[in-house]
């Protein structure tokens, strides 16, 4: 049996549903995988419990308030764990020899620095914030290649094109890549029926266990218009080769079509621990906990093009794709702003992307030549979106 080096991995986000799924994949392969680093946003007892069970090197809380509570929360349970706080801390962590591998899983805009900084550093990144590549795609993707950093993203979608090409760069033989998407909870209602929809029933995703912001952008479709950016920036592929299926049964996770009409597709059991798994292992197979796919209980898949009118935060999306420069970071900024609002109860679920439609038609699209050009469009895009919710309030 072959032997392999021990890597040690970080976990940003290690309190969300892909952070769980991670150090589980990861506690099935003791001596070979062993998570060094665990960071999170405020859930601090969350943190703590997490060290407790793994024993990593190093706890970061993104909340730089809350670090004598994880100082004194690691002391108190007896862990030589070393707690850190805030962004720097973090990107030092992610960057230095403390890993070798990192699951950048921290949700929204909040994740791209210390992604950034795992891609200038040549390690692993195993990408589950898509943000980052929609907000700064181009410049993660330089990074990686500048610094030989192997990206291998983790949503099902982009880790079930990953594994089709074999690569993270489509080739001259690939004619179309398409995204399915489950359609969410309220895939085939009418725009008129979504107007009175709840918190509760957008955040139950009929398939996949996840955050309520991510949920939330499923139910929009949004999450699947972040993808299609996120893709273009992976694959090196334009609007033209890319689309996107309803595939309510999310079994198949993604196609890809090639010049001789061939057409590659993966499927699993909707569970982010096989992505993860890929990840982790690539160019290898290691055990997810995930089993086989039986396509006897599974004798039906479904697929059916995306209804825009209903949804038009996918066709804002691919806008947004389209004009290119700063506007992906506009429509991401604004959805970020519009859904913590209807998670508040502030705003109703349409309003969302009515909000990030005015975002866009205000801020149009400007180079996104730097870093500070990117973040300085995602702040306007906040600011105008927190004072256009005044216009939306809920009664």
């Amino acid at each position: 049996m072959a032997t392999h080096a021990l890597r040690n991995v970080a976990v940003l986000g290690a309190t969300g549903s892909i952070g769980a799924s991670a150090l589980d994949v990861i506690a099935r392969h003791p001596g070979r995988y062993r998570a060094s680093v665990l960071a999170a946003g405020q859930s601090v007892d969350a943190l703590i419990a997490l060290c407790v069970a793994h024993r990593p090197d190093h706890a970061v809380i993104a909340d730089e308030e809350s670090y004598l509570r994880l100082r004194d929360g690691l002391a108190d349970a007896g862990l030589p764990t070393q707690a850190h706080a805030g962004t720097p801390a973090l990107d030092a962590l992610v960057s230095g020899p403390e890993c070798d591998t990192v699951v950048a899983a921290i949700v929204g805009a909040a994740g791209l620095s210390s992604t950034l900084a795992a891609a200038r550093a040549g390690k692993r990144l195993l990408l589950a914030n898509k943000e980052s590549l929609v907000l700064a795609g181009e410049l993660v993707t330089r990074a990686a290649d500048a610094s030989g950093t192997e990206i291998i993203p983790i949503d099902s979608e982009h880790n079930a094109i990953f594994q089709c090409l074999r690569s993270r760069q489509a080739q001259g033989d690939v004619s179309r890549i398409v995204l399915t998407a489950s359609g969410g909870p309220f895939r085939g209602r009418r725009r008129d029926e979504l107007a009175q929809v709840t918190r509760e029933q957008a955040v139950a995703h009929p398939k996949w266990s996840m955050g309520p912001k991510i949920s939330v952008d499923s139910a929009t479709l949004m999450n699947k218009g972040l993808e299609l950016i996120e893709a273009h920036h992976l694959f090196g592929v334009g609007r033209e080769r890319l689309d996107v299926l309803v595939h309510p049964q999310s079994l198949v996770h993604s196609l890809v079509e090639f010049v001789d009409g061939s057409t590659l597709a993966q499927l699993g059991l909707p569970d982010m621990r096989t992505s993860l798994a890929v990840g982790l292992g690539w160019p290898e197979r290691i055990a997810s906990g995930v089993g086989g796919l039986d396509l006897l209980r599974h004798p039906r898949l479904e697929f059916e093009a995306p209804d825009t009118d209903a949804f038009p935060c996918l066709r804002l999306a691919w806008e947004a794709m389209a004009a290119g420069g700063t506007a992906p970071a506009v429509l991401n900024a604004a959805n970020e702003v519009a859904v913590s609002a209807f998670l508040q109860g502030r705003i109703g679920f349409l309003s969302i992307p009515a909000l990030v439609e005015d975002a866009l038609a205000a801020l149009p699209a400007t180079p996104a030549d730097s870093l500070d050009a990117l973040l300085a469009a995602d702040a306007q895009a906040r600011r105008l979106t927190d004072r256009n919710l005044a216009g939306h309030l809920s009664p």
